[in-house]
Order: structure tokens, then sequence, then C-alpha cells
């Protein structure tokens, strides 16, 4: 009788000492994706396993978070869904529990999602179009989309010019498509953008690159200087022959010289012949 009221008494002990509570609770948001994580208590048994709870400020009980009420360690929670309203300030709690044992609760800061969240850099695309560069916007995450236009965030656009290191800020209302205007042509530019809101921390985007107008081509350039140089020759060689056809053709119609021709009689013995004389430019000629 006495050993088994012994081993009642253990059994008893054994239930009423409770475990080690988790510890370092705590929530981190990125993009409006929000995840707690936790570290097993000391000496928390391999074998135990871990719950979750959130309380709303609008609400004075606390509900278990469906997806995370049996939780092994090393794993997370996932409280997107649970912290609806961005707006709202939130509480989360874990506890660690086996079949016969729990621990107490441990809670996390308290927590609003619209100024604990980081937003992430937007996937950007950028093209020029003409004097002005054309950026397409768009992130990973809907809640984020949905969030950044109902806020009324702005973005903020650091533009450099590569060619000189120039360069200048504008402030422009959120859009998925945006123009930057009065830019010159055919230079490239280089865009980053973040997102500015008056709680919410904004991560800035790598630098995106492009030509305002596509940029004048080396091999087109020498194409023309070829072009031009061969007009260039063709037209001398026509001038040349223009020239040259205009000299023959003027002493082909030059006139010829007149001949002045000269007669007289030449008086001789012979009184039955008759002779003259015709001179001329071109010598004397004897003409019986």
């Amino acid at each position: 009788m006495g050993l088994w009221m012994l081993l009642l008494l253990h059994l008893h002990l054994v239930r009423c000492i409770s475990l080690s509570a988790p510890t370092k609770v705590s929530i981190s948001s990125f993009n409006m994706e929000h995840t707690l994580s936790f570290l097993p208590g000391p000496q928390t048994p391999s074998d135990a396993s871990f719950t979750v709870e959130v309380l709303c400020s609008r609400k004075q009980s606390w509900k278990p978070v469906a997806a995370c009420v049996a939780l092994k360690a090393g794993q997370t929670c996932d409280l997107t869904r649970a912290f609806k309203d961005p707006l709202d300030h939130y509480v989360a709690r874990v506890q660690a529990f086996t079949d016969t044992r729990r621990s107490n609760w441990t809670e996390a800061k308290h927590f609003q999602p619209l100024s604990d969240t980081v937003i992430g850099p937007p996937d950007m695309v950028v093209s020029g179009c003409g004097n002005c560069l054309i950026l397409h916007l768009t992130f990973p995450v809907t809640q984020v989309i949905d969030y950044l236009k109902e806020s009324y965030a702005d973005l903020i656009l650091h533009v450099r010019r590569t060619r000189d290191g120039a360069q200048f800020t504008l402030h422009m209302p959120y859009s998925e498509e945006t123009v930057i205007r009065y830019l010159q042509r055919g230079v490239e530019y280089c865009v980053t953008v973040s997102v500015r809101h008056f709680y919410t921390t904004a991560i800035p985007s790598e630098p995106h690159c492009a030509f305002t107008s596509p940029p004048p081509s080396t091999t087109s350039l020498y194409m023309v200087l070829g072009l031009l140089g061969s007009f260039c020759v063709l037209m001398f060689l026509l001038t040349v022959l223009v020239v040259y056809g205009s000299q023959l053709t003027l002493k082909w119609r030059r006139p010829q010289t007149p001949v002045t021709v000269y007669l007289y009689q030449s008086h001789t013995d012979d009184t039955n012949s008759n002779c003259f004389n015709i001179w001329g430019r071109t010598g004397l000629f004897f003409i019986s």
C-alpha cells in the first residue's frame, strides 16, 4: 500500500513540473508577410510541440492560429492571415507542451503590420521612349500592391546619367507604370526605385539602366562615311570627264584658217605656155 502511494505521488509531482517556456519569440515581416519564430526553452524534450495564439487589440480573447497548433522545434508560424487589418495592433504568444506537461506562455512584442513590415524593392523594367523613360513596376505579393494603393505611398526615383554622373531625385505617386520625362535623347540613364511611407521601411532596388532612344550605331556611321566618300569620288570623276569632253568638243569645232591665194602670170620666153604662180600661206605653187 505504501508503494502505491509513493508511485502516485511521483506521478503527481511529474505532472506538476512544467516545461521551460520558449525563448526569443519574435515576429518579422517582409512585403506584408508576417512570420513568428522562437526557440525551445532549456531542457525542453525533443517530443515537445508548440502552439501559437494571437490577440487583437479590438478583441479581448486569445485565438489559436489553426496552422500553428502543433509546431516542432525549428519551425515557424505564418501570421499573415491572422493579422488581417494592417492598421490594427496584435500580440502573439507561444507555449510548449507534451502529453503530460505544459510551459508558460511567452509573448512577442506588440506588432502592427503597417509600421513593422519592410517593403522590398519592386521588380522593374525600364525602356526608352525618345526623350523619356518608362518604368514598369511589379511586386511579388498582391497584398503589397493593394497596401500601396490604399495608403497613398510615394515612389522615390533616383535617376543618374551614366555619361557624366549627373543625377536627380523625383517623388511621384505610386503607379505600376511611371514615366520620367524631359531627358536627353540617345543617352543612358540608371534608375533606382524605393517606396516611401510615413511608417513603413523600404529597401531600394538595384539600379536599372536603359537608353532613352537607340544610340547611334558605329557600323551605320562607318557605312554612311563610306557611301559619302564613294559619292565624292564619283562626282570628281564625272567632273573630270565633263571638262575633258568639253575641251575635245571645242577643238573639233574650231574654224579653219582661210588661205589667201595670189595669182599672177609669169612671162616667159615661150609664148605658148601660160604659167600662174599661186602664193599662199602654205607655200608657192605653180599651175601650167
